[in-house]
């Protein structure tokens, strides 16, 4: 194989992300993906505006459909609609999307090697040696971005996976015409769909994702398909086409264990960038995939350098958004009766700050414990 700095093993958003930056830098990087393009991957397809304003191309060529409006719902009788001149949230197919992403870093020189598995690395004194099932190659780093199975991460030195990993299941739903006509008018989220999470509908050219996920841990998680089929009912879907079941994991914490071993570099759900309080990923995956090639050309080739900038960006940009996020979900899924009543009083609200925080308008507050509390004394007093 030829000499390349960098390898990246997966190409996904986060990993066509990396790929895309580290060539506009210059810094000479080959993508391994085990399979070949196009592929279905499994995922809502939820691009919201803060990652695709992230993006340093148009993606409007992936893109299915587009929401200027998100509704929100708690069972029958809460309804919040937000609204903003900018699509909120752009759904697109997994398999077109990456594609697109995998060959704007192709244009920039990036080498793609399709049907390629990593089968082992072992440290070097020039950085990291990448045995695969074509051959072994010899790079200063590798980035991991193999998603919330990551078998590199494991590779790497991280024995213990000390992410939180919730369970969802996802439908893609062939309905007939007036169902498809009646649902596909709006991109929904259902608070307590499903116990301790939420249910979400999402239009796409011919079909419907639906999907549940269980934010809170519960004893009942093997209920799911049980819940799912129930949320699907509440939609009202009494028809059905085809179906095709899904069911995956998403990481909502973050590693705690660092994100750099050995010169290999976590990114997107290897690492567990998801959002915890939506269980949303592709916009943080997007944006660590800049992030790292950031520290590695700011590096300019110090192996330990390159390490210490990851680290360093990471503490100082995703992270804090991700714990606060957590103390927030933590708050929000854990109390169904302080839920309910925070989303009567203030669900408008809630809304309106969940949606500023998807176009990318805001950050989560640093402070949301004392601003949750002072809500609940006002509710009880």
């Amino acid at each position: 194989m030829e000499n390349y700095q960098v390898a990246i093993v997966g190409s996904g958003p986060s990993g066509a992300s990396a790929a895309f930056h580290l060539a506009k830098a210059g810094i000479k990087s080959i993508v391994l993906e085990k399979e070949t393009l196009p592929r279905y991957k499994v995922c809502g397809g939820g691009l919201v505006y803060r990652g695709k304003k992230d993006m340093p191309f148009d993606v409007t060529s992936a893109v299915d459909i587009t929401f200027h409006e998100v509704d929100v719902y708690m069972g029958k009788n809460l309804h919040f609609k937000t609204h903003r001149d900018q699509p909120i949230v752009s759904l697109v197919m997994r398999d077109a999307f990456d594609k697109l992403m995998i060959e704007k870093a192709q244009e920039h020189g990036v080498t793609l090697l399709e049907n390629c598995k990593v089968i082992a690395l072992s440290s070097s004194k020039n950085g990291v040696m990448v045995e695969t099932n074509q051959g072994t190659l010899q790079v200063q780093q590798v980035i991991a971005a193999d998603g919330v199975y990551s078998q590199l991460a494991k590779m790497a030195g991280w024995e213990k996976d000390t992410r939180t990993l919730i369970p969802a299941l996802e439908y893609e739903v062939e309905v007939d015409p007036k169902n498809f006509e009646r649902l596909s008018k709006e991109i929904r989220f259902d608070i307590d769909a499903i116990p301790g999470g939420y249910g979400w509908c999402f239009p796409k050219k011919h079909h419907l994702s639906i999907g549940v996920a269980i934010i809170q841990k519960l004893k009942d998680e093997q209920k799911i398909k049980a819940y799912c089929a129930k949320y699907m009912q509440f939609l009202g879907i009494d028809e059905i086409v085809d179906i095709k079941k899904y069911g995956y994991q998403i990481p909502v914490t973050p590693r705690l264990d660092g994100f750099v071993k050995n010169n290999v570099f976590l990114i997107g759900d290897a690492a567990g960038f998801a959002d915890p309080l939506t269980a949303e990923g592709i916009s943080n995956a997007i944006l660590s995939g800049k992030l790292v090639a950031k520290a590695i050309e700011e590096s300019k080739g110090d192996l330990k350098k390159a390490a210490a900038n990851y680290s360093k960006i990471i503490e100082n940009t995703i992270m804090p958004e991700l714990l606060t996020s957590m103390k927030l979900a933590k708050l929000f899924y854990s109390n169904k009766t302080v839920r309910k009543f925070l989303l009567k009083k203030y669900g408008q609200r809630f809304s309106e700050a969940l949606t500023d925080i998807f176009m990318g308008e805001k950050n989560y507050p640093k402070n949301v414990n004392e601003k949750i509390k002072e809500k609940l004394k006002e509710l009880v007093f």
